[in-house]
């Protein structure tokens, strides 16, 4: 029978910046028995930081997931089928406009079993408000980067002439754009949706990220999330998309 757990992380005493900080942690594990047994978890810690002119975020993510495999003479290992931690910041710039600014991004994804080893991308770029409503907003970000990404030690991608690519690194100019729908359905239960891509000429990557929160007191929330992951290209031995589907608990403070 699947048995589900979900934790939080202790808050951290910020009350001196309070007033310009805005910091939720979040972790959800999830283990199941019996006829497959499996082990994730997720953690996340989102800070918000609100200036004068400047509008900074600050992100931390991480997964790992242990699953029964059955092995060639039919016995059964637990053995970890996915591990990844990513890191991004973000400094927004505020114009005159409301709702206008100019972008600052940074990011870093190390994944032991995605399309790729390492990734890390530089933008900057121009955002606005494209839709406002009394319960609901639309965001939209666009602007050029530079990527840098390597291939595993064991990867079976291969060049224009054949060869291998595993342990080698590459980097290339992209292209990025970004939409954010936040839209708060009553005063308990609020809805996200983020669509964000990276067009590049070695790989087109796309990440879809739906959200449902519901409030469960001042401070703590519970979200159920799907996303969906993207490469254009990658190894043979390699899918295309990735999906995941958790339930997590979120404390703000």
């Amino acid at each position: 029978m699947p048995f589900i757990v979900m934790l939080v992380a202790t808050p951290v005493d910020a009350q001196e910046e309070k007033k310009s900080w805005e910091i939720s942690s979040e972790l959800g594990i999830i283990l199941t028995s019996g006829n497959t047994e499996s082990s994730t978890l997720k953690g996340a810690i989102t800070a918000k930081q609100e200036l004068e002119r400047w509008r900074n975020e600050y992100k931390f993510e991480t997964l790992y997931k242990k699953d029964e495999v059955s092995q060639d003479d039919g016995s059964k290992d637990n053995e970890r089928t996915s591990e990844r931690y990513f890191a991004s910041v973000q400094g927004n710039y505020k114009l005159n406009e409301e709702h206008s600014y100019l972008f600052v991004y940074g990011s870093h994804l190390s994944d032991y079993f995605g399309a790729y080893r390492n990734e890390s991308v530089l933008s900057l770029g121009y955002g606005q408000r494209l839709l406002k409503g009394k319960n609901y907003y639309l965001d939209g970000e666009i602007g050029p980067g530079y990527k840098y990404f390597e291939y595993a030690k064991d990867s079976a991608a291969v060049d224009s002439k054949g060869d291998l690519l595993a342990g080698s690194t590459d980097g290339e100019m992209i292209a990025l754009g970004k939409l954010n729908f936040n839209w708060d359905i009553n005063e308990f239960v609020g809805f996200r949706q983020s669509l964000a891509m990276e067009y590049g000429s070695t790989n087109t990557k796309s990440r879809s990220e739906t959200e449902l929160v519901s409030k469960l007191s001042d401070a703590m929330q519970m979200k159920l999330g799907f996303y969906i992951t993207h490469n254009s290209d990658v190894a043979d031995d390699k899918e295309n998309t990735d999906t995941e589907t958790l339930v997590t608990l979120i404390y703000n403070f």
